[in-house]
């Protein structure tokens, strides 16, 4: 019984050490200049076909990556969204999209990789598509972007649509910036995630609201 109980919970601390190994690499690396053998000799397995028995290939590798973060992440939105349901102001949403990143890199200590593992998935139009079908599973995402859709109705819908993709690269190249500082042990702009956080929403909820120039 004890062999049995044995082989999974070191089945799973396997996969759990190929996933954390896989994310360094991707983040510090790029997802495709990383090979499974790479990966599998980093990880310590001496089985180079490791990565493929755990995960598959490896667009799935990068979507249990992007499943366990946003899963995490969205334990910290649920009650964020909770706490402002109805809002009609922009920067009470916007506090619901840039908090439970920046707090979720805070929970992951110091070295973390995922701001920069997902700013190298944002570069890949394919992988990046598999990061949001592992977020449209949300209900506090839907939520959120209900609410900030609501807050800028009478923005024309091209340039909501605009704005929201700005929003999305200041979040994560702030955040890598703040990362990779901390990793490295250089100067941070800002002294704590929630400060970085802070400066996030003035910026992202200002820009939401700006005016738009009319073209001709």
């Amino acid at each position: 019984m004890a062999s049995r109980t044995a082989r999974p919970e070191r089945g799973s601390a396997t996969r759990e050490l190929i996933l954390t190994t896989a994310e360094r690499l991707f983040a510090e690396h790029g997802v495709h200049a990383v090979s499974n053998r790479q990966i599998s000799e980093a990880a310590g397995q001496g089985n180079s076909a490791a990565v493929g028995y755990h995960f598959g290939t490896k667009a799935d590798l990068v979507r249990a990556i992007a499943r366990k973060h946003a899963e995490e992440m969205e334990r910290l939105r649920v009650w964020m969204v909770a706490d402002i349901a109805g809002s009609t102001e922009v920067r009470d949403w916007v506090g619901c999209l840039v908090l439970p990143l920046t707090r979720h890199l805070d929970d992951q200590g110091s070295p973390s990789w995922y701001a920069r593992f997902r700013a190298q998935v944002m570069a890949d139009p394919a992988l990046f598509e598999i990061t949001v079908e592992e977020s449209l599973p949300s209900p506090s995402l839907r939520l959120l972007v209900d609410g900030v859709n609501r807050c800028l109705a009478d923005l024309p819908p091209a340039v909501r649509e605009q704005r929201w993709v700005m929003a999305r690269y200041a979040i994560v190249q702030m955040c890598v910036e703040r990362e990779r500082a901390l990793s490295e042990g250089t100067s941070t702009r800002q002294p704590s995630w929630d400060d970085l956080a802070a400066v996030l929403i003035d910026a992202i909820a200002g820009m939401w609201q700006a005016p738009v120039t009319p073209r001709s």
